[in-house]
């Protein structure tokens, strides 16, 4: 689950003390029970006690009316969201519940989404030359007001002339640093490819021997392993302390991170002809663990020719929600498990003379709470297992990246 998302300005009850720095953040994310996170910097009371310490199956979430696959829709949409926040994915398939569900001709054929390659709440903000965490992507600049002002002269003044010849679907590519208009999303032509994680057993870090491929592994390839130790957890780059912390910051070079021993990662060839991915990412991959439950973090990264590696989209599984959020399984030790885990949705050039990179760890703190690896409620407890992760990937095993690579 995310950390709690805090901001600075608002809500404060000033006759508690409140923290005022990152670091008074950062220790705040610290804490352990994971519940007690709030009571830690003197918070007011929230319903965080009760949201945290339930499944993410729970009935009890929906009393709040939550979108559902058997929702009724009946309004037109226009919905904005970004590569650099979390839920683009999310977006899409609201636009796609929106349409499928709705009860009327607008309804269905007015849902409109734009995909920008900003942060939360950024694609009003982008400015020349557009610089998303550390980095650049041309000029992404769009007027939203405009889009807004047209939008709403539409449906609350009945002009449809104002959006005559909106596309439903507007994406920015990045590296290719151009929007594009579709249809659909993924645009028409997108075709998904696996691209196979390979090693000889020492992929931890960037500088071991693991690889990214279109060719299938052999039959007797080894697996590699990591340990997750809670108490030191890899962390995720460009959280801006209480305000940005669940979100990012945008791209940041994950170069350093890479050379812990509890990242794994494969990097392809260096590539002749640019690829370009734009859709659904997902990975495929067959773990085992010595703890009972665990998470595997997965991220797709653009490694560039300096060696700079920016992150492009990434994605978590606490395994024990490997059948369902309604449906938590703990493991057996050493059991091998297939596991997916979304990477949400991107689009990103990779051109030549780039590399893909893809790197697995078990945690990725404060964006995500850690997961003590004890297989209990993970949210009241203060002592932790440290846990030996093990991917697979052999012709039993194939662990691999799903990738939505778009017509050249």
């Amino acid at each position: 689950m995310w950390v709690p998302h805090f901001h600075q300005s608002h809500g404060k009850d000033r006759s508690r003390p409140q923290p005022k720095t990152d670091e008074d953040y950062n220790r705040a994310f610290a804490t352990l029970p994971v519940i007690d996170i709030l009571k830690s910097i003197g918070s007011p009371p929230t319903d965080w006690e009760d949201w945290v310490s339930r499944d993410p199956g729970d009935p009890w979430f929906d009393r709040f009316g939550f979108l559902r696959e058997d929702s009724t829709i009946n309004i037109p949409a226009l919905f904005v969201n970004s590569w650099y926040d979390v839920g683009a994915a999310d977006a899409l398939h609201q636009r796609r519940l929106f349409s499928s569900r709705a009860a009327s001709p607008a309804g269905r054929e007015h849902q409109h989404i734009i995909l920008s390659p900003a942060t939360h709440c950024g694609t009003a903000r982008l400015e020349a030359p557009t610089v998303v965490g550390e980095r650049e992507l041309g000029d992404a600049r769009l007027d939203c007001w405009q889009i807004y002002l047209d939008w709403f002269d539409c449906w609350l003044k009945e002009q449809p002339d104002r959006i005559e010849g909106m596309p439903l679907v507007q994406y920015y590519v990045m590296g290719r640093n151009e929007w594009r208009a579709a249809s659909e999303f993924p645009p028409a032509g997108v075709e998904l490819q696996r691209w196979f994680l390979r090693s000889g057993g020492n992929a931890n870090t960037r500088l071991g021997d693991g690889t990214l491929d279109v060719d299938p592994p052999s039959d007797h390839e080894p697996a590699d392993t990591l340990v997750h130790d809670p108490g030191h957890p890899v962390p995720s780059l460009g959280a801006d302390g209480g305000n940005s912390v669940g979100t990012t910051l945008g791209a940041r070079d994950y170069q350093e991170v890479e050379l812990r021993h509890d990242v794994l990662c494969f990097t392809s060839e260096v590539l002749e002809e640019g690829v370009e991915v734009t859709g659904f990412v997902k990975a495929v991959l067959f773990v085992s663990s010595s703890a009972p439950d665990t998470d595997f973090v997965v991220r797709l990264l653009d490694v560039h020719p300096d060696g700079g590696a920016y992150d492009v989209v990434d994605g978590i599984l606490r395994v024990r929600y490997r059948e369902g959020f309604d449906r938590p399984l703990l493991m057996e030790s050493g059991k091998v498990y297939q596991i997916e885990v979304d990477l949400d949705a991107t689009s990103n050039w990779f051109p030549p003379g780039h590399r893909i990179r893809l790197e697995i760890s078990s945690s990725s703190f404060p964006r995500f709470d850690r997961n003590l690896n004890t297989g209990g409620n993970n949210w009241d407890e203060t002592e932790w297992v440290v846990a030996l992760n093990t991917v697979h990937h052999c012709a039993e095993f194939p662990s691999y990246v799903l990738l939505p690579l778009a017509a050249k």
